[in-house]
């Protein structure tokens, strides 16, 4: 492999104007076929098998009308008014006139005296079902909020907000100035790592331009044959310039070390190829692994958004080792300031020596930092115990956001529980109609229900629908109990067909698929890390060294999930990432966070213990090579860190909470890995271990060798005569 990456840069090199002119070509047919025949990305929120999903698609079979997503539409009267004011009703009458005239709605039901009126008549409540085809996007939103402006007029003082349904499934998030800011931070990062606009140019220009082929065209023609949904770009960004940017950033040092010997710049391309280039494949490997093992999770939309972002990590790993080379081919020596062309790479040297020596510091005291910093990590892991899955509601939406003032109305209206409520779907084909009537009685009768709208019926006799609003906030434990209830004991004793009846509406969603979340995570867990096991024992041809990388990226992916408890559950420093009130960490946030870190963080380990190998496999001596590893690569692996930082804490200042947690958690376990685990953990478990970290039992011979093994068995170095500081 090492000697076909060797051959294949230096052809890059050779042939750098085609193979760019390839890529371009291949950019723009990707992007054109997204264009013509991409699919649409979907807000869609299927996983088959779910009791949720079984009550929507029988309501959507037997009630269109209700079967889609919809809106509320909350008013309230100016102070020392009511509704019923003939200034405030004519108000009224508008809006619904200007709701029902949307192409996106099926149906209005406006504010209803005794129902959806509050006691005082301050507070009302239109219900607005949304048509199922097309599924409702964003411009969905927009369309309904410019009702508002047809509704007031010029001197009304009416309140109008708006939430709902609609918001949890096609409200777009702030995107573009936190990303920007971290790209920002990115760009000057490399510029003080390198010192040069040349190399701090290839990484990130290499990155933007597999993000364009993957978010222009990827993803679309992904969601041709997979409901891809709609946040996957978001999510693309976020992993794409990251490994974007580091995967360039190892094989743009390793080139300069090359000139730093004098060599050629095609055999530094070729050689950075071959080593850097390498451990970019099995880096993106495990990173591909860890993402696709998402569908383990058997939710329908992770899964389409896992392939998705593979893909995209997939194209930037084959442009590292192919449109990378020529790249550098094109930009020679240019790659180095004109400072270091004259006098060489002082600096880098000067750096070397620095990690040289705390490589021996650390080996020197290995048990005290190994203890140390464990029981540092384990402390920061400790908040996991009171880790609280669930998910958050329109009530920890931002405080000046139309969706959260909606949901603030109706808890003073109506009480919190008519922002959740439960949508009861009876298959009456199965159950006695007679028995409908008795549901709704058992079912009002409940203490955690506050009101019970009287059964519907198909127009085919076939189905019957019940909506009930819980006593208590969407996300509170006793909402849940209540739907658990609802299922368990309520349905069985009055139902003669229990399995006939299904409990939907959006937190039941939630609390289903956080409940299949939780369920699948364990197998998901087991499954990332025994094929990362396996790729990494195939790379290094070593038992202990994947084990010992598998469980020190549970610390470090561990004390990231504890931040997230101290910081979204406690309320420690939440006013520094903009929130007002904890929030419930989401259930599948720790799943995602779990297969981004751990592929994330194998890529670390796989660029520094490659040049360990390296050097092991020179002169045998294990200390050498630990501390070789770490003078060779801390410094980069620190930069490359770095900039994953700014780029992740970039999401931080988004105001979606989700959001904010993948980008905080993200942010922590990356400065946690490549500063406590990969500069002291590793070199201080890797010196005490000695040889047998390097040890493989024979029997195990026949295993495919996918070793890296740095320059062995490459062509003579090739060195270049000429004078290059001008």
């Amino acid at each position: 492999m090492a000697n076909f990456l060797y051959r294949l840069g230096r052809s890059c090199v050779r042939h750098k104007l085609k193979t760019i002119l390839i890529w371009l070509a291949v950019a723009f047919t990707l992007i054109g076929l997204n264009r013509a025949i991409g699919g649409e990305l979907t807000n869609g929120f299927n996983v088959p098998g779910l009791d949720s999903q079984k009550a929507y698609d029988l309501l959507v079979e037997e009630f269109p009308q209700q079967g889609g997503v919809s809106a509320n539409v909350v008013v309230r009267a100016p102070d020392g008014t009511k509704l019923s004011d003939t200034t405030q009703q004519n108000a009224i009458d508008r809006l619904s006139s200007a709701l029902v005239s949307l192409d996106d709605v099926e149906s209005v039901v406006p504010p209803t005296v005794g129902v959806t009126v509050s006691a005082d008549q301050t507070v009302g409540l239109f219900t607005v079902q949304l048509v199922t085809d097309p599924l409702p996007t964003f411009a969905t939103i927009e369309r309904l909020e410019s009702a508002r402006a047809l509704a007031l007029g010029s001197s009304n003082d009416l309140q109008i907000e708006f939430g709902g349904d609609l918001y949890n499934v096609a409200d777009e998030p702030e995107t573009g100035v936190g990303e920007a800011a971290g790209l920002i931070m990115a760009v000057i990062i490399l510029l003080l790592a390198f010192g040069s606009v040349v190399a701090m140019g290839l990484p990130i220009g290499l990155a933007l331009f597999g993000l364009a082929i993957g978010i222009g065209g990827i993803i679309g023609l992904v969601a041709i044959a997979m409901e891809v949904p709609e946040w996957t770009p978001n999510m693309a960004s976020m992993i794409g310039l990251g490994v974007g940017i580091d995967y360039a950033l190892f094989v743009v040092t390793r080139f300069r070390e090359g000139l730093s010997d004098g060599l050629t710049v095609e055999d530094a391309v070729g050689r950075a190829n071959a080593t850097a280039g390498l451990s970019v494949i099995f880096a993106g490997g495990t990173v591909m692994i860890a993402i696709l093992g998402l569908a383990m999770a058997g939710i329908p939309f992770m899964t389409a958004a896992a392939v998705a972002v593979s893909i995209v990590v997939a194209t930037l790993v084959i442009a590292s080792v192919t449109l990378l080379p020529a790249m550098l081919g094109l930009a020679g020596h240019r790659v180095n300031s004109k400072k270091v062309r004259k006098r060489g790479n002082v600096a880098a040297g000067e750096t070397g020596q620095k990690w040289t020596a705390w490589g021996n510091h650390v080996s020197k005291f290995a048990w005290q930092y190994l203890i140390g910093t464990t029981v540092l990590l384990v402390a920061l892991t400790a908040p996991v115990l009171k880790l609280d899955l669930g998910f958050p509601d329109q009530g920890n939406s931002p405080i000046d956001s139309t969706a959260r003032k909606a949901y603030d109305l109706m808890t003073d209206g109506f009480g919190a529980g008519f922002n959740g409520p439960l949508v009861i779907a009876i298959d009456t084909s199965v159950v006695d109609r007679s028995e409908v009537p008795a549901l709704t009685a058992a079912l009002a009768s409940d203490p955690g229900v506050a009101f019970v709208q009287p059964p519907q019926f198909s127009s085919t006799g076939e189905a019957a629908s019940i909506i009930i609003f819980p006593a208590t906030a969407p996300q509170a434990k006793e909402t849940l109990e209540l739907l658990n209830r609802v299922r368990s004991q309520i349905f069985p004793t009055v139902l003669t067909q229990s399995k006939a009846a299904h409990v939907g509406g959006g937190t039941a969603s939630f609390a289903d698929v956080s409940e299949r979340v939780s369920d699948r995570t364990p197998i998901f867990i087991a499954a990332v890390i025994f094929l990362s096991f396996i790729l990494l024992m195939l790379v290094f041809r070593s038992i202990l060294v994947p084990i010992k990388a598998a469980v020190l990226n549970l610390l470090s992916i561990g004390a990231a999930y504890g931040v997230l408890v101290m910081v979204f559950q406690w309320g420690w420093g939440l006013g520094i990432i903009g929130l007002a009130e904890t929030v419930p960490i989401v259930s599948f946030v720790p799943m995602f966070m779990f297969a981004v870190l751990f592929g994330l963080s194998m890529d670390y380990e796989v660029f520094l213990l490659s040049r360990v190998k390296e050097e092991y496999l020179n002169h045998k001596d294990n200390t050498r090579s630990v501390i070789f590893g770490i003078s060779n690569t801390a410094r980069v692996i620190t930069s490359a860190a770095l900039i994953m930082i700014v780029v992740f804490l970039g999401f931080v200042t988004n105001a979606d909470p989700i959001l904010k947690m993948m980008g905080l958690g993200l942010a922590t376990a990356i400065f946690v890995d490549a500063t406590i685990v990969r500069v002291i953990l590793v070199p201080a478990s890797m010196k005490l271990m000695g040889d047998a970290n390097w040890w493989f039992p024979k029997r195990l011979g026949w295993l495919p060798r996918l070793d890296i093994e740095g320059e062995t068995g490459l062509p003579e170095r090739q060195y270049d005569l000429t004078d290059q500081s001008t």
